[in-house]
C-alpha cells in the first residue's frame, strides 16, 4: 500500500475560493497543497452558456490582492473575460496545485490526522479546506422521466445557445438567475419561449441615478453577517435575486416579457406524456418578486432621505401586465414545444466527506467556515459569513479568516510541542 504523503493543509477545489485560501496561506508561510479535479476556472469555462456574463458589476471582483483593474469597472464581464480574470489571479498566486486530481474521500484516520483519498493516491493533512462550492448535482425532478421522448430535455448546465436546441418552441423551467437569462437569450434569438415562474425574487438594476449594487454597498448590505440577517440561517436557503448584466446591465421584469410574447405559467407541477402541468401560483410568484423589488427601492429611498443625498426621484412601480386565465396544463406536441430547459438549480454532493459535520438536512455546519470537526473548513458558500461570501466580493475576507485560524492553530500546536 502506498504510504500517504502528509501536508499541513490540503485545499480541495481550485476555483476562486480555493485559490484565495492558497494565496492567504502563502502570505503566512503555511505549507499546503491545492487539489483540483479538472483545471483552474473549469466551471466558468465549461458550465456556462455562450452569452453568459456577471450579474454584479466588475468593481465587485475583489479577489485578495487582485481587484478588477480593467477599464470598465461598471461593466459586466463576459464568460471568457471571467476565465481570463481567474487565470490571471492564479498566475499571481502561483499556488502549489495539482490539476486533474479528484478527491474521493475525506475521513479521520486512527492516528487522528485527516485522510484524503484521491485519484492519484492517498494523502493526510492536519487541516482540510473544502472549496468545491455547492453546485455539484443538477436538479431535475423525477417526473421528468415521464416526458414524451419527442421533447428534448437539457439542464441549464448543458445549455450553450439557441441553435443547440431543435426547431420549435422552448419551455424554460425556473425563474432564478439562470432561468430568466436563458429565457431572455432564447427570446432575443427569436424563439417562442414559455417560462415556468417560481418564487425567486427580483432586484432593480439602476434606481434613482445609481446602480442598485452601489447603493447596497454604501448601505452595508454586502457586509451584513448571517447572524444579523432578519431571517437568520433561513437566508442561506433563499434564491438569489434575478437581474442581468447583459447589454450593459438591466433589470428583468417578467411582466414585460409576457407583454412582449413570452408565455408565463406557474411552477411546474408534473408531467404526463407530452403534457406538462403547472401550479396555480403565477400571480402570487410575480407579486412576491415585485414586493421584494419594491422593498429594495424603499430601502434605498430611506437611505437617501436619512443621509440627505441629492438623487433624482422616480415614479412608483406599476405592473405593466397581469396574468389572466393562465393555463394549468400545456400539451407540448400540440403547442410545438420541442425542448425543455431545466433551470431549477443544483444540490451539493458531500457524500465523500465521512465526518460528522452535517445537519439533519445534509448541509455542512460551520461558524465563518470553521466546522465543529477539528481541522475541517468550508469556503465559497453563500452566506458563509456575509451576503458577499459566495461572490467575488467577499471571498477574500473569508479566505483571510480561515488562513488566520489555521495558522494560529498551527502555531499553538508547535508551542505545545516545544
Amino acid at each position: 500500500m502506498t504510504k500517504a504523503t502528509h501536508y499541513p493543509v490540503v485545499v480541495i477545489g481550485g476555483g476562486q475560493a480555493g485559490l484565495s485560501v492558497s494565496h492567504e496561506l502563502k502570505k503566512r508561510g503555511v505549507d499546503h497543497l491545492v487539489l483540483e479535479k479538472n483545471r483552474i476556472a473549469h466551471s466558468w469555462r465549461n458550465d456556462r452558456w455562450d452569452s453568459f456574463c456577471l450579474v454584479t458589476p466588475n468593481w465587485q471582483c475583489r479577489l485578495p490582492d487582485f481587484p478588477y483593474n480593467g477599464n470598465d469597472p461598471k461593466g459586466f464581464m463576459l464568460k471568457d473575460e471571467i476565465v481570463a480574470y481567474l487565470e490571471d489571479f492564479a498566475r499571481m498566486v502561483d499556488p502549489p496545485i495539482r490539476e486533474g486530481v479528484a478527491v474521493t474521500r475525506v475521513g479521520r484516520g486512527k492516528s487522528g490526522v485527516l485522510e484524503i483519498d484521491t485519484s492519484t493516491g492517498p494523502l493526510t493533512a492536519d487541516h482540510v479546506v473544502v472549496a468545491t462550492g455547492g453546485y455539484d448535482v443538477p436538479i431535475v425532478p423525477p417526473y421528468a422521466h415521464g416526458l414524451d421522448k419527442s421533447v428534448t430535455q437539457i439542464h441549464s448546465v448543458d445549455y450553450r445557445n439557441p441553435d443547440q436546441l431543435p426547431p420549435g418552441e422552448v419551455l424554460v423551467v425556473g425563474s432564478g438567475q439562470s432561468g430568466v437569462q436563458i429565457m431572455e437569450d432564447l427570446h432575443l434569438a427569436g424563439r417562442k419561449v414559455h417560462l415556468c415562474v417560481g418564487p425567486a425574487p427580483r432586484s432593480p438594476r439602476v434606481y434613482r441615478g445609481k446602480e442598485a449594487t452601489e447603493w447596497l454597498m454604501e448601505m452595508g448590505y454586502y457586509a451584513m453577517t448571517i447572524d444579523k440577517h432578519p431571517q437568520g440561517e433561513k437566508a442561506k436557503e433563499k434564491t438569489n435575486h434575478y437581474l442581468s448584466g447583459r447589454a450593459r446591465g438591466h433589470e428583468i421584469d417578467l411582466r414585460r416579457f409576457a407583454r412582449d410574447g413570452v408565455s408565463l405559467y406557474g411552477s411546474m407541477a408534473g408531467i404526463d406524456g407530452s403534457t406538462v402541468r403547472f401550479a396555480d401560483d403565477l400571480a402570487t410568484n410575480l407579486d412576491d418578486a415585485d414586493d421584494v423589488y419594491v422593498s429594495i427601492r424603499r430601502d434605498i429611498d430611506a437611505f437617501i432621505d436619512a443621509n440627505a443625498i441629492d438623487a433624482p426621484v422616480e415614479e412608483p412601480f406599476v405592473p405593466v401586465w397581469q396574468p389572466q386565465d393562465t393555463p394549468l396544463a400545456v400539451d407540448c406536441a400540440a403547442r410545438g414545444i420541442s425542448a425543455i430547459v431545466w433551470a431549477i438549480g443544483f444540490r451539493p454532493n458531500y457524500s465523500w466527506i465521512e465526518l460528522p459535520v452535517f445537519d439533519g438536512r445534509g448541509a455542512p455546519k460551520y461558524d465563518r467556515g470553521v466546522s465543529p470537526v477539528e481541522g475541517l473548513y468550508f469556503i465559497g458558500l453563500p452566506w458563509l459569513h456575509t451576503w458577499g461570501s459566495g461572490r467575488f466580493l467577499g471571498v477574500a475576507e473569508d479566505a483571510a479568516h480561515l488562513a488566520g485560524v489555521m495558522d494560529a492553530r498551527r502555531n499553538a500546536r508547535e508551542s505545545v510541542a516545544a
